[in-house]
């Protein structure tokens, strides 16, 4: 190697170092903790619908039997749903094609005025069995409650009728 070589070799040694070091990065980081809780409390409620008495006869070829009649619905009373009163049917020309259909579907009873709903401290107790109806009524906050410790901890407790409760705890980091 010679003289001249040996002058230069720290040189490009240093400036070999030098292009190996990364550069230093600046950055800002955020940490955000974040803990809630949400007690709700809503109306308890029942719905329903009354089905009511059905009665359809339908068919070609068909006639009603001496001394019968058609099918009919009798009339219901203030707690009883209708009732069916059965025909007699029988074929109309003997020989001849015939159809025939009868559907009968039975009501609910119906509840006198002021029976079906009981409602005790927001808890509707029981529904009414028929009518297309909604019953709401306040929910039951009772021993509901949450709470959250400076440490973050949680604590949730049910409650009544309606009641929901929900914690969350978020931890979050950004670096930019």
């Amino acid at each position: 190697m010679s003289q001249r070589m040996k002058r230069l070799l720290p040189l490009a040694m240093f400036l070999m170092t030098g292009a190996l070091v990364a550069p230093s990065a600046n950055a800002d980081l955020t940490h955000r903790l974040t803990t809630s809780t949400q007690l709700t409390v809503d109306a308890a409620y029942t719905s329903g619908t009354r089905l009511g008495s059905t009665y359809t006869v339908s068919g070609n070829n068909i006639k009603v039997s001496d001394s019968a009649h058609f099918g009919t619905m009798t009339a219901g009373t203030a707690t009883a749903a209708a009732t069916q009163d059965l025909g007699g049917y029988e074929i109309n020309t003997a020989g001849s094609a015939f159809s025939f259909s009868e559907s009968w579907t039975q009501g609910d009873a119906i509840n006198p005025i002021g029976t079906g709903v009981d409602v005790a401290s927001g808890v509707v107790a029981d529904m009414p069995a028929y009518g297309t109806n909604f019953t709401s009524s306040g929910g039951v906050a009772g021993t509901l409650a949450g709470t959250i410790t400076s440490a973050g901890v949680m604590t949730l407790t049910a409650g009544g009728a309606g009641t929901s409760a929900t914690g969350q705890f978020v931890s979050e980091i950004t670096v930019r």
